[in-house]
């Protein structure tokens, strides 16, 4: 073989041997690129994940609303607490009611929250479960129809009225699932406010109640029992409320005979209702009277 020959295959085989260490070279740098882009994006989503679960468990926290005024025993028990949450102060103030309701709960030495008005926002109802009332006493307005626009009618089971005005551009997903509605005390005149509706209790409200007595003083609360249910599922021992529409004297008047019974006196739940319409009598405008929810709970009793 020629001298020429020997020289052309010896060139081959290094260009073909430079090749072959080029391409696993390259394969390699490709294979830690990748790596190291894995590491990125695993690095983003464990942050992500970490940065949204910190703002998620510490966001209910930050949207704790303060109680307007406190109600002391002199031997306060933790264990004792209850809430007058009065959104009819905006229309209807009654210090008297309100005083009075105190005194009854004081003596039973339960500690009271009391909320006016303007804290009676939609975030208070969302995490009104987590306050660990047991006793909570809604002094609201609200309604068996629900609320209404000028363009159309929202037909609801009942609703709860805040104080926070309405704003089609708040709380948007709330509306689109029919967990919030505009009302008015006018309707279909504004001003518009917010209301929350049972599935808002249902899928809303954050945490759960602890066999919490609910009084809702307000129209319409036991027309039907959605909202009665919605707040049994969280947690609440019993509801009570009216069949239909009342004044707001008249279900001043009754709440206080009533918190009366059950609080100062440790009357059922059935003793405590019968003898408040006994006394106090029905709504005399509508003839409507105070009920109870569920039933079976009628027999129960608050144990100091």
């Amino acid at each position: 073989m020629k001298s020429s020959e020997l020289l052309f295959m010896k060139a081959e085989k290094k260009r073909v041997g430079t090749k072959a260490q080029i391409g696993p070279e390259k394969g390699r740098e490709r294979r830690i690129a990748k790596a190291i882009f894995l590491i990125i994006i695993l690095s983003s989503v464990a942050f992500s994940v970490y940065f949204g679960y910190t703002i998620l468990s510490s966001s209910p926290d930050v949207s704790f609303i303060k109680p307007t005024r406190q109600f002391k025993p002199e031997n306060p028990n933790p264990e004792l607490k209850a809430a007058i949450v009065d959104q009819v102060s905006l229309t209807f103030p009654n210090q008297t009611f309100i005083q009075t309701a105190a005194d009854i709960l004081e003596k039973a030495n339960y500690s009271l929250d009391y909320y006016s008005s303007e804290r009676v926002v939609v975030e208070f109802y969302r995490n009104l479960p987590r306050y660990g009332y047991g006793i909570i006493v809604l002094r609201v307005h609200s309604s068996a129809s629900g609320g209404e626009t000028q363009a159309q009618r929202v037909e609801v089971p009942v609703v709860l009225f805040t104080s926070e005005p309405y704003s089609n551009t708040k709380y948007v997903s709330e509306q689109l699932a029919g967990q919030v509605f505009p009302v008015s005390y006018d309707v279909p005149n504004p001003p518009y406010y917010f209301a929350i509706g049972p599935s808002f209790v249902t899928s809303c409200m954050n945490g759960k109640f602890q066999n919490t007595l609910i009084i809702m003083m307000g129209c319409e609360g036991l027309t039907n029992t959605k909202m009665a249910e919605a707040l049994r599922e969280k947690g609440a021992k019993a509801y009570i409320s009216w069949n239909g529409s009342v004044s707001a004297n008249h279900t001043d008047q009754a709440t206080t005979q009533l918190l009366q019974h059950l609080v100062a006196e440790a009357q059922t739940i059935k003793q405590a209702v019968e003898n408040t319409i006994k006394e106090i009598g029905p709504e005399p405008a509508y003839n409507n009277t105070l009920e109870y929810y569920p039933l079976e709970s009628g027999n129960y009793a608050i144990q100091n």
